[in-house]
């Protein structure tokens, strides 16, 4: 088995996709974790130092190595599924959830975020605002060929996440 969570920044990824693995008993693996360990160097350091287009290389190249494992919960960068055919990829290997709170939820979240995230930095709450709708807007046609599409606040709930998955499996 293998699930790939998708969506925007501060969505949940990282907290339900560890809840959801210990649930199913399987591995769990952070995508920029994973990129930070194979390169020797932070997101945010690969982003300065060598641009977001050799960044994107480096997550598709790590994406296409996880792709490989079994038994794993995936949590995706934010924008992984938008660039190449990581979208494609994801719903060939395994089952894409996109996580997807409301947009004041998003931005609740990240403002209390210890995370660096260069991309808001710096940012007032309705800049934040504005500038999450901006960006899902160009995301939106990519994470909505999600299989699974979990909306609003409830979204962090791993046995609802766990009941989509095993109803899709079922055809129910």
């Amino acid at each position: 088995m293998k699930i790939y969570l998708i969506g925007y920044m501060g969505c949940g990824k990282s907290t339900i996709g560890r809840k959801v693995a210990d649930l199913l008993r399987i591995s769990f693996i952070d995508l920029d974790k994973y990129i930070e360990e194979r390169y020797f160097k932070s997101v945010p350091a690969i982003f300065a130092e060598e641009g977001e287009n050799r960044f994107r290389e480096k997550e598709r190249t790590a994406l296409l190595e996880v792709s490989e494992f079994e038994n794993v919960v995936v949590g995706t960068g934010g924008g992984a599924p938008c660039f190449f055919d990581n979208m494609e990829v994801m719903n060939e290997k395994g089952i894409t959830v996109y996580i997807a709170p409301d947009t004041e939820v998003l931005a609740n979240r990240l403002i209390k975020s210890r995370t660096e995230r260069p991309l808001i930095a710096g940012k007032s709450h309705d800049e934040l605002i504005l500038f999450i709708n901006s960006a899902l807007g160009k995301r939106a046609p990519f994470y909505e060929k999600a299989k699974i599409i979990i909306r609003g606040e409830n979204n962090l709930d791993p046995k609802l996440v766990i009941d989509k998955i095993q109803q899709l499996n079922t055809g129910n």
